[in-house]
């Protein structure tokens, strides 16, 4: 079975700090995904980047973009997330890619605002693939749904455990599978 994760965290926990440092650890080209960032213009959060585990960066949501959508005082460009997240997804989604890895950063408000990147979200959680997500501990009727599920494990992401979060579950993505993947030959 898959390992799918939901590292749960408040805002400034250090989700996408653990993301990034767990894509670190990893084997080049073995993640596919995206992270976020804050944008900061003299000390102040302007908005959020969006950048693909491949090196693709480009601005998701901004204080001068117009919208739609509006998340707080932000436009959200949903071009990006269907221009860049959604193809750091795909290729994990399909039959070649058993046994993939992607990482996202985050299931957040943002980004669900995209209709298509929740259903890939969600394919993704019933693929072949691992998963690791960050999620806010705020309620979301998509990301409540997702904790809920049994098959689906939520680790709670704090200042105590954010710097051996990565390399445990670096170490534990790495582990050859026991069950349910024949050996692959080639």
């Amino acid at each position: 079975m898959p390992t799918r994760i939901l590292l749960e965290g408040r805002p400034g926990a250090g989700k996408t700090t653990a993301l990034r440092r767990l894509a670190a650890l990893l084997p080049t080209h073995a993640a596919t995904g995206f992270t976020t960032e804050e944008i900061r213009q003299s000390g102040a959060r302007v908005g959020f980047a969006l950048e693909t585990l491949a090196g693709r960066r480009e601005v998701l949501a901004h204080v001068d973009l117009p919208g739609p959508p509006l998340v707080g005082k932000y436009g959200v460009d949903l071009g990006v997330m269907e221009g860049l997240a959604l193809p750091s997804l795909r290729p994990a989604a399909t039959e070649e890619a058993t046994g993939r890895l992607v990482l996202i950063d985050e299931l957040g408000r943002m980004e669900l605002a995209c209709t298509a990147f929740r259903h890939a979200v969600g394919a993704l959680f019933v693929a072949e693939v691992d998963v690791v997500a960050t999620v806010h501990t705020h309620r979301d009727p998509f990301t409540d749904a997702l904790k809920r599920r049994a098959d689906i494990e939520v680790v709670q992401l704090t200042p105590a455990n954010r710097d051996v979060l990565p390399e445990e579950l670096a170490a534990r993505l790495q582990q050859p599978r026991t069950h349910g993947r024949p050996p692959s030959h080639g």
